[in-house]
């Protein structure tokens, strides 16, 4: 753990319904950089904002389409790294939601690994069958999902196996994923992120 966590008073934000500085209706990274004085004056030293990644928003954003740009509502790369910057400036750091057992059935990955040819993302999900109609193509009974039917498990392996469909820790596709994981943390810790809340960190 970070000394500076240690002694973190932490203020959390959901981007969409905190301030929004275009009159779109929606909460914009722009809002949360005008409001950093008023956090910063009721004695937080951190922000934790909800998930704020490119998404199609059938779950409040927890349904990621693409870890390594933020959602267009709330702004651009750009205007994120402006929040990065103006925070630290006050003494704030910023955490990011990282949704790391789940994706949108929209991601690359899963549009990939849904294709009925074998290709390198096929098992980077948690197919329990992938005998399915290519006509139909999958449904949510053949792969496993967090919460809702948009929300395809990542494969990360299994301890113990237990079943014909469940592939061990170390097998090509949680490798696969945990590389990626690793790859987006990268990103946006070089862009001045200050750390990550993992979601449902149990379903790793």
């Amino acid at each position: 753990m970070p000394e500076w966590l240690k002694e973190a008073v932490i203020y959390q934000i959901y981007p969409q319904s905190f301030q929004d500085t275009n009159a779109d209706g929606i909460g914009d990274f722009a809002g949360i950089i005008e409001r950093l004085d008023y956090i910063k004056s009721v004695g937080a030293n951190a922000i934790w904002l909800n998930p704020c990644f490119d998404s199609p928003f059938e779950d409040a954003g927890y349904d990621v389409r693409d870890f390594f740009n933020t959602a267009p509502r709330y702004g651009s790369n750009e205007d994120m790294i402006k929040l990065f910057d103006s925070a630290k400036k006050r003494g704030i750091r910023v955490i990011l939601d990282l949704v790391a057992g789940h994706t949108s059935i929209q991601h690359q990955y899963f549009v990939e690994s849904a294709k009925r040819e074998k290709n390198r993302y096929s098992d980077c999900y948690i197919w329990m069958n992938r005998d399915f109609d290519p006509l139909v193509g999958a449904t949510e009974k053949n792969y496993l999902h967090n919460f809702f039917p948009c929300q395809p498990a990542l494969n990360f392996g299994y301890a113990e196996i237990d079943q014909p469909w469940q592939d061990p820790v170390d097998a090509p596709g949680p490798k696969k994923n945990i590389q990626m994981l690793k790859d987006v943390m990268a990103f946006w810790l070089d862009k001045g992120c200050d750390g990550f809340r993992v979601d449902m960190a149990s379903s790793l």
